[in-house]
């Protein structure tokens, strides 16, 4: 199976975005792209891709097509309009935040159609993918990961070969659940030690010297004790990957009430109004009244 070099990237938003612009900046690819945002899509061609005016028209010609979508419903039907016009051997990716099930589904439909499909699932946030520093979790037919070896070498830092498509995609939705289950318990234990009357420094140079500590703390700590909750991963986005986390659970009938409790928090904030700020804004469903928000101290 042959390296790609033309590459076509469906959906540059938040995450898809920085990894068609680290391709872009490379001369050994063609990138093509395509949103719905028009800025989205100027901010590649900023970067050298060729943005065009639909996914099909983006996809055409190129040795691998990569999707990165809101919904797995989103990827699914992309992938359907898309299929049936890539010759075969076309290599397929997904790097969206998808369930095992539709996973396996695409790559049914696309191995169907002589298409290899990987799932490459991205880590961390948006500022990773911008710089390209994201660990990749990645699945499917041994020939085709080797054949993506410099993509991912470009996208990302550090690739984790987990198996199956559906193993990679679960992966990522259990990092995500772990993730947000820290910072939704994070934000009640900030409540209490403030309440309690320890302040900002204190409380952060303690916590890291035990076991309390994580990579949540690390990086959102900061700004939820400042009320930043600039977007930089959205609560409604936050609230679809565990809602996916712990449906996973439920299919596999593994109990997840950790989980379903983290769901129910991430539910109450996008509820109230805050789903398109950032994650760490879940603090608000413990302190409505704002008592600890840039107190600072």
């Amino acid at each position: 199976m042959q390296k790609p070099s033309t590459i076509a990237v469906i959906g540059v938003g938040k995450m898809g975005g920085g990894v068609a612009r680290n391709l872009a900046a490379r001369p050994e690819y063609r990138v093509r792209v395509f949103d719905l945002s028009d800025a989205a899509m100027q901010r590649c061609d900023e970067a050298g891709a060729t943005a065009h005016a639909t996914a099909s028209e983006t996809a055409e010609g190129a040795d691998l097509v990569i999707t990165s979508l809101p919904l797995p419903a989103h990827v699914l039907q992309t992938w359907a309009d898309l299929a049936p016009a890539l010759p075969p051997g076309t290599l397929c990716m997904d790097v969206s935040t998808i369930d095992p099930t539709t996973a396996a589904q695409l790559e049914r439909d696309l191995g169907a159609r002589g298409l290899p499909f990987v799932a490459c699932l991205l880590g961390k946030g948006p500022a990773q993918a911008e710089s390209g520093d994201v660990p990749l979790f990645v699945g499917g037919p041994d020939e085709a990961l080797d054949a993506l070896g410099d993509v991912f070498g470009v996208i990302g830092a550090g690739v984790h070969r987990m198996g199956g498509v559906e193993a990679a995609a679960a992966f990522k939705l259990v990092s995500n659940l772990i993730g947000m289950t820290n910072l939704a318990v994070l934000a009640e234990g900030y409540l209490l030690c403030r309440r309690a009357g320890v302040d900002d420094a204190t409380f952060t140079a303690a916590l890291a010297d035990t076991g309390g500590w994580s990579y949540q703390a690390d990086l959102r700590l900061p700004w939820m004790m400042a009320g930043d909750f600039a977007s930089r991963f959205p609560m409604e986005l936050g609230l679809k990957d565990v809602r996916l986390a712990v449906d996973m659970a439920g299919q596999w009938a593994v109990p997840a009430p950790v989980g379903a409790a983290t769901m129910t928090q991430l539910a109450a904030a996008v509820a109230q109004g805050y789903g398109g700020e950032d994650v760490d804004a879940v603090v608000k469903v413990v302190d409505p009244r704002g008592t600890i928000r840039g107190a600072g101290a």
